[in-house]
Parts: C-alpha cells; structure tokens; sequence
C-alpha cells in the first residue's frame, strides 16, 4: 500500500472527509492514476516536468488537488507517463 493509499484510508474513517471525498471522487480518481503511473514509472514531478513542459509547481498542484487540470493538460500528462487519455461514463 502506497502512502497515499494509507492517508487516505485514514483520512476516510472522518466522516466530514468521507462526504467530501464521494463529492470530489473523480477528481480524486484523475489525482490517483497520475500518480500512480509516475510512481509506476519511478519518475519525480521534476522529470514528468521535463518530458511534458508542464512547470512542476503545476504538477505539484495538480497532485494535491489544489487545481482542476484541462483536458489538454491531461493529455500531456498521459503522453509522458506513456499512456493514453480514456475517458468514459459508466
């Protein structure tokens, strides 16, 4: 288990936290996967900086939840990290 997975298993046994988070579960989604895959990949904000031209105060940002990224910004964080943009409604 990651520590972002073990934060935020603590994180979820508050209630007012646990409400909030179902509210801003795809937004939580999109912040997990990206850095999941950079993790994945053993990369620092710094290099995921250095592969997309995304400033790595941004990536930082967008890590913890303290910005909402576009699309495009999106796509350019899945082409470095080597992966595609999917999304769906299920």
């Amino acid at each position: 288990m990651s520590n972002y997975e073990k934060y935020l298993e603590t994180q979820l046994q508050d209630l007012d936290f646990k409400e909030e988070y179902d509210n801003l579960e795809a937004e939580y989604q999109i912040i997990k996967a990206i850095i999941d895959a950079r993790l994945e990949l053993n990369l620092t904000q710094q290099e995921l900086s250095a592969k997309t031209g995304i400033k790595q105060s941004n990536l930082s940002r967008i890590e913890n939840g303290n910005c909402s990224p576009t699309v495009h910004t999106l796509s350019k964080i899945a082409r470095g990290l080597d992966k595609q943009l999917v999304i769906k409604f299920v």
